[in-house]
């Protein structure tokens, strides 16, 4: 595999795997930017905060994975299945970790 071609999958990984992250983000985040009842809970640093972290985790994870398989092993597949592997493994992490605070609906 030519090296040109080799940076090029390295970038597509990243953006794959950001999109994933975000995609599988969104849902969870969602009650923060609707506000839940009666939009009194919006809280929109979801959006300026964790959207960024998020996506750029989403990029670099798999990157960094792909990265270190090519130059360790020097299979390009291999490296896929690592980066594939790594970005399943941090949007499971993402998703059973994080969760956005969510203030009660109905305080007495």
């Amino acid at each position: 595999m030519r090296e040109e071609i080799k940076g090029l999958a390295g970038f597509l990984v990243a953006g794959l795997g950001a999109v994933a992250a975000l995609l599988a983000w969104a849902p969870l985040a969602r009650v923060n930017v609707e506000g839940g009842f009666e939009g009194l809970h919006r809280d929109l640093s979801v959006l300026y905060i964790d959207l960024p972290l998020v996506a750029a985790g989403g990029a670099l994870v798999p990157l960094t994975f792909w990265l270190l398989t090519l130059r360790r092993f020097r299979r390009p597949w291999l490296a896929a299945l690592a980066a594939v592997a790594a970005a399943a493994l941090g949007i499971w992490a993402l998703t059973s970790w994080w969760a956005p605070y969510q203030a009660p609906e109905f305080a007495h």
